[in-house]
């Protein structure tokens, strides 16, 4: 390759750097760029993604309703027994973490026991912090699984989860390219199922909408061709 070639395939690879250095987003000593999160916005992002998630729990809760997942397992115990809904979630993630550690790798696992001890915490305490009054159960039940769905993107895309079923979920996306919106369906409508033996059959259809409404969102918006930063 003469020189002539050369020089302004140096001169593009110069550029390439540049714009990834304008790109990029410093915190102190860590940094991001286009393509990375850096542990600060990891911080934040599963922050905000937990936040969501239990706001939109709480909602749920409220109604009396349900939603698919360890969440949902955990809602039927908790309307079965009365035990604590956080206490219960925490207990019923902790078999997870072998297949995540083994199959997702120890950043993702971290992030993800953070996740679910933050949420458990959240939820536990919910009830006295968060008071809801005249929610229309129709709209109720689609706010909830909106904000579920909110929270569990932003978990997603910060290479966490709520665990459980949003672990399996993200390993079968990124193994075998299954939409995690679509395997969460899936598993949350055979939970939606169980849940005719702890509420009534009208919450169970309100439950449905919920979960309809969480996974679309996630389906649509949850995909690695779209958004590739880790």
């Amino acid at each position: 390759m003469s020189s002539a070639e050369a020089e302004p395939s140096a001169e593009i690879e110069t550029l390439r750097e540049a714009e990834t250095l304008r790109r990029a987003h410093r915190f102190g000593n860590w940094s991001a760029t286009a393509t990375r999160h850096s542990p600060v916005e990891d911080a934040l992002g599963i922050l905000a993604g937990v936040t969501l998630t239990a706001v939109g729990i709480a909602v749920l809760g409220h109604l009396g309703f349900l939603t698919g997942g360890m969440a949902g397992l955990a809602f039927v115990v908790h309307y079965l027994t009365g035990w604590n809904f956080g206490l219960v979630f925490f207990v019923l993630n902790l078999p997870f973490y072998g297949l995540a550690i083994g199959r997702m790798g120890r950043s993702f696992t971290v992030k993800t026991a953070f996740a679910v001890g933050l949420l458990s915490l959240m939820t536990a305490f919910s009830g006295d912090v968060l008071r809801f009054a005249g929610i229309q159960p129709l709209v109720g039940a689609g706010l909830g699984g909106l904000m579920i769905g909110f929270g569990l993107l932003a978990l997603f895309r910060h290479r966490s989860s709520a665990g459980g079923v949003g672990i399996l979920a993200v390993y079968l996306q990124d193994r075998f390219g299954w939409r995690a919106g679509l395997t969460q369906m899936a598993v949350d409508l055979l939970v939606l199922v169980t849940a005719f033996a702890a509420v009534p059959p009208l919450a169970v259809f309100y439950s449905v909408i919920g979960a309809v409404v969480l996974n679309l969102f996630l389906a649509i918006n949850h995909r690695t061709d779209r958004y590739l930063a880790v």
